[in-house]
């Protein structure tokens, strides 16, 4: 017995190493992320609603990218060549950003980065799906999550370290991503893809997808209707309380540090306890702080809410795809998982520009209060959601 449990609970060969790519492509974008708020500051024109309107294009091309590519990939049942596509993408978008001299190839660079991430998400996690079980599909997830945070930690880490230490430009920052992005290219080249044995005719269907499925996507779009961009919480810290650049960043790798410790446990809790009630719990302490970001008033309270925040990532992104998987069959995996995706996406624009919006309008506080309006609608219609889960 205990053999069994031993063998269910090792992570595969594949896993560890989409992990590590993981690694290296997030600490690629944070790397720049962070400070993005800033450079776009320096720029003609800059205002909360640009910054708004450009996370909210990026993410969400990311997000609707994800939902179509996760079709292609269950149509030919191909998911790494799809995958290193992307990654190739990604790569090839880097410098971009550092080129901009205005808000719309600040744009553009933005858009490039996040459309290649929409091509290798839904493949990449359905790989990981593949090689998972019933039992450590939490596990796996939640390991992936926490390597991608990791990574978020060490991208600000030497984000400072570049812009302060050795005095380089933000232009020279952004350029210099590109390097961790080869690395993340290279390693997934390595990546085993395990053969997956279908006999269905490969037509576009939605049949394998539950009504579990498309109820469990209605709350998340609920909830992500309050999800601004992060970017929000680090002009909030560096730009309204005056924290500066390097406090800021250093809020940010906190709140990553969180995540990236989190994340692994809360996925293999996650296939103890349930995904469910992971997910409740992740949704109350988004609502939580978020409120919190709305009274601050003090650096001290947003170092404490930055580190309790990193505890809702933690609690939901692996665990949330996994419940995704839970509610489908093994034929249209790819595809639940980039619908998943794509949920985040038609979410992402309003959400984000409405949050810039009601920060140009009525202040910072009506944002995150939004926010957390938001996540407690999402916290009392999944404590009514019953789902069954596929097991497959």
């Amino acid at each position: 017995m205990s053999k069994s449990l031993s063998n269910k609970s090792k992570l595969p060969l594949t896993a560890i190493i989409i992990g590590i790519v993981s690694l290296f492509s997030d600490l690629s974008t944070e790397m720049a992320y962070p400070l993005l708020p800033l450079f776009i500051s320096t720029l003609p024109g800059a205002s909360p609603i640009y910054l708004g309107l450009i996370e909210g294009i990026a993410e969400a091309t990311a997000s609707l990218i994800t939902g179509f590519s996760g079709w292609i990939s269950d149509w030919f049942q191909k998911r790494k060549v799809i995958a290193v596509l992307g990654y190739g993408m990604t790569t090839i978008a880097k410098p971009v950003v550092a080129l901009a001299t205005g808000i719309p190839m600040v744009m553009l660079g933005r858009f490039m980065d996040r459309f290649g991430k929409g091509i290798r998400s839904a493949p990449k996690d359905t790989i990981l799906a593949n090689v998972a079980t019933q039992e450590n599909r939490g596990q796996v997830f939640g390991f992936e999550r926490m390597m991608d945070s990791a990574g978020a930690v060490l991208g600000p880490a030497c984000a400072i370290l570049l812009f302060y230490q050795f005095n380089l430009s933000l232009q020279t920052i952004f350029l210099l991503t590109v390097i961790p992005s080869i690395l993340a290219f290279g390693c997934i080249l390595w990546v085993h893809e395990p053969e997956v044995q279908t006999n269905k005719k490969r037509t576009f269907s939605l049949k394998g997808l539950s009504k579990e499925f498309w109820i469990f996507l209605v709350i998340n779009a609920v909830f992500n209707i309050g999800n601004s961009t992060n970017a929000f919480l680090i002009l909030k810290a560096s730009d309204e309380l005056k924290m500066g650049v390097v406090a800021s960043l250093g809020c940010y790798m906190l709140y990553n540090a969180v995540y990236s410790i989190g994340s692994y446990p809360a996925g293999v809790i996650s296939d103890r306890l349930g995904r469910k009630n992971i997910l409740l719990v992740g949704f109350i302490i988004f609502a939580l702080v978020y409120f919190g970001f709305a009274q601050a008033q003090s650096a001290f309270w947003i170092w404490v809410l930055f580190a309790i925040y990193g505890i809702y990532p933690a609690l939901t992104d692996g665990v949330g795809k996994a419940m995704a998987v839970d509610l489908t069959t093994p034929e249209v995996r790819a595809t639940a998982i980039g619908l998943f995706a794509a949920s985040l996406g038609l979410t992402r624009i309003p959400a984000s520009y409405f949050g810039g919006v009601l920060w140009e309008k009525y202040g910072s506080s009506s944002t995150f209060y939004f926010g957390a309006i938001a996540a407690l609608i999402a916290f009392i219609l999944l404590l009514g959601f019953n789902p069954r889960e596929t097991k497959a």
